[in-house]
Formats: structure tokens, C-alpha cells, sequence
């Protein structure tokens, strides 16, 4: 539960910083919060693969979460057109990463560890 929480702020932060460069066009100040977006949302993906986290994992949930939340803000804040061809590529780029999700090998049971003891 904790991974899906930071990574949801990873995501929610890195989209924040997106929109905010775009919101920097026309005021620079803007950019303050795209720099502090991105460095917190890098922060919060290191601690995911300290954690342990594939980083293929990480990389492609972040990414196209990312893409596909900053097309549809963008769209509603700042009136971007969301086309039928947008929504296709954001539909494509979620199946590439659930195809990444499950090509994973699962993990082998790993030993347990005895003290010595026969049996059970």
C-alpha cells in the first residue's frame, strides 16, 4: 500500500510540474513550482526502487499515468484540444505498460530459513 501511495505522489507531482511549465508561459513564477514538482517527484521514485520496486515498473506506471493526467488537464484547465487520436495513443501507451507489467517473470518462493529443525 505504502509503493501505490508514493507512487501516486510521484505521478501527482510530476503531472503538478507539467502543467505548471505551461502555466510559466505567461507568469515565470510558475516555474518555482515546476522545478519543485519534478524534484519531489524524482525524490519520491528513488524511494520506490530503494524499496525495491522494478524500475520498469516504476518508469512505465509513472510515465503514462503521467501523460495520460497531463492530457486530460490540460484539456479542462487550460482548453487544450483532447482528440479521439490522443485518446488512442494514451489507450496504447497503458496497454505497452500493462504488457510491461506482466512480462515480469514472477518471483520463486524463496527458501525458509531453518534453525537446525527437521520436518514440518
Amino acid at each position: 500500500m505504502k509503493k501505490w501511495l508514493i507512487l501516486s505522489a510521484a505521478i501527482l507531482l510530476e503531472v503538478t510540474a507539467t502543467l505548471s511549465l505551461r502555466g510559466a508561459i505567461e507568469n515565470p513564477w510558475w516555474s518555482i513550482l515546476a522545478v519543485a514538482g519534478y524534484a519531489g517527484a524524482f525524490v519520491a521514485l528513488s524511494l520506490l526502487l530503494r524499496m525495491g520496486v522494478p524500475i520498469g515498473v516504476v518508469y512505465g506506471i509513472w510515465a503514462a499515468a503521467g501523460v495520460a493526467l497531463t492530457a486530460v488537464l490540460a484539456s479542462l484547465v487550460f482548453g487544450e484540444q483532447f482528440t479521439f487520436t490522443i485518446g488512442l495513443g494514451i489507450a496504447i501507451v497503458i496497454a505497452g505498460v500493462v504488457l510491461v507489467e506482466t512480462g515480469h517473470a514472477p518471483e520463486s518462493p524463496k527458501p525458509a530459513a531453518t534453525n537446525g529443525e527437521v520436518g514440518a
